[in-house]
């Protein structure tokens, strides 16, 4: 099988079915989010690190406005080509998510897969949470999952699953090559086993993450001082059931609310 050393986000459609399966169960809990935590009524939304606009465009087509930015070219022209398409009102924007403005605030945004530990520096974590906080309004929510590295068990060190649409399917895996608690980095090695009618081929990447413990993250929060923590969720997109962060947290969904 032909191996390509390239960016997974250089593919958005195969990324957008790895990544789209679960759409409906976040769909279903953001919106719940928004009813649940926000002040006033929630109709604009943003997203930092949007991808594909997986979510964008499922919220579009029930009738919000949607913005987002993201770092890869590739990934914007594909969400908004399909923004596009399906006529919904907004667009995303190549843009650094450590560093950005809006032309207007917004009423809520979201973050759910883990995009945020891709910025591996704490200078750029506080500038995103606080470019977030000129994104968002007053009373306005910021709905971001992460995992979190607990101190009382093993952290996880891979996954696999598996994505199908028509005529293509997708087989994901990845796993740790390196992880350095004192330096907070972490290293992936992630790939797409990619199988059509016509080829079958792998793309092969690394992904660096920073990492968090509980105690790191609510210090993080204290430091970019415009968020109160409203709710804590685990990946069970559960509204009805939050969370209380322990040492042996993963999968994490903090709710922060804009002062």
């Amino acid at each position: 099988m032909k191996t390509l050393q390239q960016s997974i986000y250089d593919f958005p459609k195969y990324y957008d079915l790895v990544y789209g399966s679960d759409w409906r169960a976040e769909c279903i809990f953001l919106k719940r989010c928004f009813e649940k935590y926000a002040d006033g009524i929630v109709h604009e939304l943003f997203e930092p690190a949007c991808g594909t606009g997986r979510l964008l465009n499922r919220f579009g087509k029930k009738g919000y406005s949607v913005a987002g930015i993201d770092l890869n070219q590739k990934a914007v022209d594909f969400c908004n080509r399909r923004l596009a398409k399906r006529k919904i009102e907004g667009r995303a924007f190549v843009g650094d998510m450590t560093d950005f403005e809006v032309d207007r605030p917004y009423d809520a945004a979201f973050n759910t897969i883990n995009s945020f530990r891709h910025l591996t520096t704490h200078d750029g974590s506080v500038g995103h949470l606080n470019a977030m906080a000129g994104a968002i309004r007053s009373g306005g929510i910021y709905v971001l999952g992460l995992h979190l590295t607990p101190t009382a068990i093993a952290p996880s060190e891979d996954e696999s699953w598996v994505a199908a649409g028509r005529d293509l399917q997708v087989n994901t895996r990845m796993w740790l090559t390196d992880r350095n608690l004192e330096d907070r980095h972490e290293k992936f090695n992630i790939e797409f086993e990619i199988y059509t009618p016509a080829r079958f081929f792998r793309i092969r990447d690394e992904l660096i993450f920073r990492t968090y413990t509980a105690p790191q993250f609510d210090e993080l929060i204290r430091e970019a001082s415009l968020w109160d923590v409203v709710g804590i969720h685990d990946f069970a997109y559960q509204i009805d059931s939050p969370v209380q962060v322990t040492d042996r947290s993963e999968d994490i969904v903090y709710v922060l609310r804009r002062k």
